[in-house]
């Protein structure tokens, strides 16, 4: 039928040019009437999907699908978080907020007076701070004023390993690891970064290799520690060669939740670590620290939208913040929640108020703060400018920052509010043409911001103190 028709488009004596257009639209819609019995009801789902080159956690995936089922089977749904500014008290830190991060302030206050005992920080992120950007200078500043040398946690394998600067890291392949982005119930429990690693095959071999770099105040592996879990296993056992001197067999007791190994008696400029008959026992990483000042904690992850934290383990936290002792907690997400379409980030608000509830009983004594997402620019009526989604977004990470007590920091104000990132980008050259992540300049600057945040509501503090 369908060459007949074309037939008579070009062959019919005296046809217009409109009329063959006419003919053509009739015939099109009677092969789609045609068609239509056998086509699926939508032909791209509306529902988010995950590829495998694509890194988004599963967690974000199930929330966004339930918003658009509640959605279609309740228009009336909530309203949008743009309109919710019925706020009573401002969380962020240069406002009231400061007030909720009074136990951070008050060690801060006994360091800086004392000179001695420490302060840690965790610091949860997802691709803005890979590879250590913005959370190793946020590092440099505070041990620049407070004291404390040392990268912090390390875990056994990332995906930033290569462009991490703040150390060298190596691994073998051969590692198992489970993620809180794509499982939500591991063999064991994941460890504070979200991970747990296996070395499941007792006839290979499995290492991890770091080296120091020139970051200042990380220019050594400070008094190195392993990370690991509990387990039967008798026969396992590390082999350590730190700097150049001869391999140490040291024993692993995988008695307790959580168990600690202490590498060296030194500090070192490189640290190789094989894992030998160490199946079913879970590792979690390494820690290097002075045991002095103030150390920041790097836990970002590519694709994380921060709701995997609600699945960390409480328990194991707690044996983790034992050993480690957490004043403040910082999340800092954002660039994976935007662009799904909807401007309603109601799911999100309330999702993170069960994460900031699950990171109470996990670091008891430890303040949150939160960082709202940073400006990002997308082609709207093809100028780049910021994406519709991003004040709805920073408005719903304020919202739960107020409900849950927690300190805020808008970077999207910090930054310079709307247009800003285009900024960044052409004019000041400090983020990538993606115009959502800063380099490695931009991330030096926007650590110099949150630092300086930070230290107003620090200033406030000591003031109220006085």
């Amino acid at each position: 039928m369908k060459y007949y028709f074309n037939l008579q488009i070009v062959n019919a004596p005296g046809n217009s040019y409109f009329g063959k257009v006419i003919l053509f639209i009739i015939v099109s819609t009677t092969c789609f009437l045609a068609l239509k019995a056998v086509l699926p009801n939508r032909l791209f789902p509306e529902q988010v999907t995950v590829t495998e080159n694509i890194l988004v956690d599963s967690m974000m995936i199930n929330a966004i699908n339930d918003t658009m089922d509640i959605a279609e089977s309740n228009p009336v749904a909530a309203p949008d978080s743009v309109h919710a500014e019925e706020v009573s008290i401002d969380p962020s830190i240069e406002g009231d907020g400061y007030q909720n991060l009074e136990r951070f302030y008050a060690k801060l206050h006994k360091l800086e007076k004392e000179k001695s005992g420490t302060v840690r920080i965790g610091y949860f992120g997802d691709s803005m701070n890979d590879g250590d950007f913005i959370v190793q200078d946020v590092r440099s500043e505070f041990q620049e004023n407070y004291g404390g040398r040392g990268v912090g946690f390390v875990a056994i394998s990332s995906l930033s390993a290569l462009s991490r600067g703040s150390i060298s890291h190596q691994y073998s392949k051969n590692w198992t690891v489970q993620s809180f982005l794509k499982v939500k119930k591991p063999t064991r429990p994941f460890g504070i970064d979200g991970q747990v690693f296996f070395a499941k095959d007792p006839n290979q071999t499995y290492w991890v290799k770091y080296k120091a770099q020139s970051q200042k105040y990380s220019t050594d592996l400070n008094n190195p520690v392993l990370f690991y879990g509990r387990s039967h296993n008798e026969h396992a056992y590390v082999s350590v060669k730190a700097n150049k001197d001869s391999v140490l067999n040291k024993l692993l007791t995988p008695n307790n939740l959580l168990n600690t190994l202490c590498l060296t008696s030194h500090d070192v400029k490189s640290l190789q670590v094989d894992f030998h008959k160490t199946d079913s026992i879970p590792v979690y990483g390494f820690n290097f620290d002075d045991g002095k000042g103030v150390h920041v904690d790097n836990f970002s992850m590519r694709g994380n939208s921060g709701l995997p934290l609600s699945i960390l383990n409480p328990a194991l936290m707690n044996a983790f913040d034992r050993v480690l002792n957490y004043d403040l907690i910082i999340l800092q997400y954002g660039a994976n929640v935007l662009g799904y379409g909807s401007l309603n980030y109601n799911w999100y608000e309330k999702s993170m108020t069960i994460v900031v509830a699950n990171l109470r009983q996990c670091f008891p004594n430890a303040d949150i703060l939160i960082i709202s997402t940073a400006d990002k620019a997308s082609k709207t009526d093809q100028i780049m400018q910021t994406d519709p989604a991003v004040i709805p977004l920073a408005n719903a990470q304020r919202n739960y920052a107020r409900k849950t007590g927690c300190g805020y920091i808008s970077l999207y104000n910090l930054m310079g509010g709307n247009g800003s990132m285009v900024k960044w980008v052409d004019e000041y050259k400090m983020a990538g043409k993606d115009y959502t992540h800063f380099n490695m300049a931009g991330s030096r600057k926007i650590a110099k911001l949150i630092y300086g945040e930070i230290n107003k509501g620090y200033a406030k503090y000591k003031t109220k103190q006085e």
